[in-house]
């Protein structure tokens, strides 16, 4: 470190450790390096809210950097600006005095700026015999040149985290606009199922966007949605199911009638091999597989299981089918009863299951045989864990209403 690499401030204004060592690293610029002035205003101006700084802030910097010469910021250049305050209200289109100390300070906080103040606070800058700035109190713009590629970075995040908000709220009016339409549908035509409950699910998840959502928010809430307008095909789907069995049934019941008056050469299979895979393969029941969920929904669901990760938390779903073991253990279930749930539903919607039993555990009498009979439902087709997820999400989000 040089001598004289580091200054306290002038006055009443505190001296911290934080600007220590800025200070101290704005001293150790690598040698050489040089960045555009206006490119790292432009990252600093898209990054300001992770910095912390407001609009007025961004125009006291433009001002700040409006009285350096150059357009790049060297390491070996002369980087401090002397304007006096009247000279910066000016270039910050007529900022009040208070206002501009408090952007001041806030650019200082940022480290985005740091301050050189003379022994009696002024500004202003001593020049040798052949005119050149020998020294100067002021402001040093090196906080900027050191931490270019930092603020580049942060700049880029913001736009991807913009993006990335404006995609999930586009994906988010979509699946509301289905599962609104898709409630009224079922509604209107009469088809079965517990519709009202549905709708108030909805209405639930609807009332809870945020005026101002963040990316956080918006997934969590498209995460349930989804979920929700899944759980609505299904519904839709088996009662589709549903009535071209009785339709076939009917269709197959007149047809024996008539088979009865024809020869029976004429519409039986011509082998033995094609009746008999016909039947088989018309009648036996096709069990579809059962799809995963977001494993962060599984989590805001199931936030028990958590603490049976590996360190104590769940980051992938290799911890969550070790946790699922632990927790399978700890229940009482049998190995043989997770093993064959494993085989049926998948280990990632088996550990989802036993995280969903861990949270209801205080309502099961037998964690085993509560799960081999999921089993045996998930085989048939006639279990999903949609309806069990969204209920224990609605009981924390009811929890977390009740809390606050």
């Amino acid at each position: 470190m040089q001598i004289g690499s580091v200054t306290t401030p002038f006055g009443r204004r505190p001296m911290t450790l934080a600007l220590v060592r800025r200070q101290i690293e704005t001293s150790e610029i690598k040698p050489g390096k040089s960045a555009d002035k206006w490119k790292v205003f432009r990252d600093a101006s898209e990054a300001r809210e992770l910095l912390g700084l407001q609009d007025r802030s961004l125009a006291v910097l433009d001002a700040l950097l409006s009285f350096y010469p150059d357009n790049e910021l060297r390491q070996d250049a002369q980087l401090i600006v002397f304007p006096s305050n009247a000279q910066l209200t000016l270039r910050a289109h007529g900022i009040a005095g208070a206002t501009l100390r408090r952007h001041l300070a806030l650019l200082v906080e940022a480290g985005l700026i740091v301050r050189k103040d003379s022994a009696n606070g002024k500004r202003y800058a001593r020049k040798d015999k052949a005119g050149a700035i020998d020294n100067a109190f002021g402001f040093d713009l090196s906080p900027l040149l050191m931490r270019a590629e930092q603020l580049a970075m942060m700049a880029q995040q913001v736009v991807a985290d913009r993006l990335g908000l404006r995609r999930a709220k586009e994906n988010l009016t979509i699946c509301r606009r289905d599962v609104r339409k898709l409630i009224s549908a079922a509604i209107e035509e009469g088809a079965s199922g517990d519709w009202e409950n549905i709708e108030a699910i909805y209405i639930g998840l609807v009332s809870r966007i945020p005026r101002s959502p963040t990316l956080s928010d918006v997934n969590s809430i498209l995460d349930e949605m989804e979920l929700l307008q899944g759980e609505i095909i299904n519904v839709l789907e088996m009662q589709q199911k549903d009535e071209n069995t009785s339709t076939n049934d009917a269709h197959n019941e007149r047809h024996i009638q008539i088979s009865k008056t024809e020869s029976t050469y004429e519409f039986e299979p011509s082998s033995e091999d094609e009746q008999g895979a016909k039947s088989v393969d018309d009648d036996r029941p096709k069990r579809e597989p059962i799809r995963n969920f977001p494993l962060g929904m599984v989590l805001r669901a199931c936030a028990g299981i958590s603490m049976y990760g590996p360190s104590g938390a769940i980051g992938s779903w290799r911890d969550m089918m070790a946790a699922g073991i632990v927790v399978r253990s700890m229940l009482g279930v049998s190995p043989s009863a997770y093993q064959e749930a494993c085989e049926v539903m998948g280990p990632e919607n088996a550990a989802t299951a036993i995280a969903c039993i861990l949270e209801r555990s205080g309502h099961i009498n037998s964690p085993g045989g509560y799960l081999r009979d999921l089993t045996r439902k998930a085989e048939r087709g006639e279990f999903s864990l949609g309806p069990m997820l969204m209920a224990l999400l609605r009981a924390a989000n009811d929890s977390g209403l009740k809390v606050g």
